[in-house]
């Protein structure tokens, strides 16, 4: 058995990083970027190099650095500069579910006008019309319950963990 500095099985973080990545393609997240993402979460300062990402999961740096810009997009991971280098790391966000779903609000909102235009466009008395403004009302629905919840995993983080990093709406 190879133990890591912390003194971990590397087989079974490699599994374990394997077997997350697997479980995130399956919600629908392409491949490599799900490795990359279960490497950097898995990773004790949520940092690591394109080399380090390379050699942890034996995938070109193409490979890597179109999964990094997948993730980037996704606003899943930040690039940052290592001190005194060229060299780029990519960092995984203490809150990245956090960051992820409030994100995904935007969307939500975005798609939410949309709709709006749909119902208008179609008539609301319309058999389309009505589907459009329920599909709207789910979406509005959603996006209230969001806010809700993203507001109650402040409170219930910070108990569980101390004050945390500051999210997103605090910067």
């Amino acid at each position: 058995m190879t133990t890591d500095a912390m003194g971990r099985d590397r087989e079974a973080v490699s599994n374990f990083v394997e077997s997350f990545a697997a479980q995130l393609v399956e919600a629908g997240m392409q491949r490599m970027p799900a490795r990359i993402f279960a490497a950097l979460l898995s990773s004790d300062s949520g940092a690591l190099t394109s080399a380090e990402l390379g050699e942890q999961l034996q995938v070109s740096p193409a490979a890597v650095s179109g999964g990094v810009r997948y993730l980037a997009q996704q606003h899943m991971v930040a690039r940052e500069r290592e001190p005194g280098s060229r060299r780029e790391r990519y960092r995984v966000h203490s809150n990245q579910w956090y960051e992820a779903l409030t994100n995904r609000e935007a969307v939500i909102r975005r798609w939410e006008g949309a709709l709006r235009e749909g119902v208008s466009s179609l008539g609301p008395d319309t058999p389309a019309g009505r589907r459009m403004a329920e599909t709207l009302a789910f979406f509005e629905f959603v996006d209230d319950e969001i806010g809700k919840m993203m507001e109650r995993w402040r409170v219930h983080r910070d108990q569980l963990f101390g004050e945390g990093p500051p999210l997103a709406e605090d910067r």
